[in-house]
């Protein structure tokens, strides 16, 4: 991916609609676990999820002891990765994969976070986000993995859980170059051997690629 003429988009989740349907007419994804999809993987959700109730916070309990003496800096930038449960490849079905994407979308969509970059690695995720307001960075990061475990245990099929407890987070110097690390979290597809090109693995997206 060329460096020149490097311009911040206006949504780097909305952007990928756009994206999405452009790839989708090309058909040369080396893994077969990719398919190369038909709709945008931020198609609305058609039920209604996205709130953290008693019986979820129980799947995240983690997060509280691991994030002791961490703090959640307004406006501060953070990239942030999280394995499924014992790094079973659970994001090779597009749709469970999708439904990551549709929970990075609604955190960012409510105005929680400003994301700049993710990929939905088969057993992981990488989200590289602004905090906003007075969002704490635990608080994000359980909203996106207890909403897209209640989709992936339906598509799946499964009763146990879907994420590994806690995650692990590193704040971003304010002299780092953003767009090389956006674009060293995409390129993790590529890196893993999945897909010949970055541009044949569906689920990323960066707001200046």
């Amino acid at each position: 991916m060329a460096a020149t003429n490097v311009s911040p988009k206006k949504s780097s989740v909305g952007a990928a609609i756009g994206r999405d349907q452009r790839l989708a007419q090309t058909n040369f994804c080396r893994s077969g676990h990719w398919p190369r999809p038909q709709i945008s993987v931020l198609r609305p959700l058609s039920i209604t999820v996205l709130h953290i109730d008693a019986a979820q916070n129980n799947c995240m309990r983690g997060h509280s002891q691991l994030r002791k003496g961490r703090r959640s800096l307004a406006n501060q930038i953070y990239h942030v990765s999280t394995a499924t449960h014992d790094r079973r490849p659970l994001f090779s079905d597009l749709n469970c994969g999708r439904a990551v994407v549709r929970a990075l979308r609604y955190e960012h969509d409510a105005g929680h976070v400003d994301s700049l970059a993710f990929v939905v690695m088969p057993d992981h995720l990488h989200w590289l986000f602004a905090l906003m307001g007075s969002r704490r960075l635990c608080e994000s990061v359980k909203n996106v993995k207890c909403n897209s475990a209640r989709i992936v245990k339906r598509i799946a099929g499964i009763d146990g859980l879907v994420w590994q407890k806690g995650f692990h987070d590193r704040a971003i110097r304010r002299d780092e170059d953003l767009v090389h690390v956006a674009r060293y979290i995409v390129a993790n597809p590529w890196r893993a051997g999945i897909v010949d090109s970055i541009r044949d693995y569906p689920l990323w997206d960066a707001k200046w690629i």
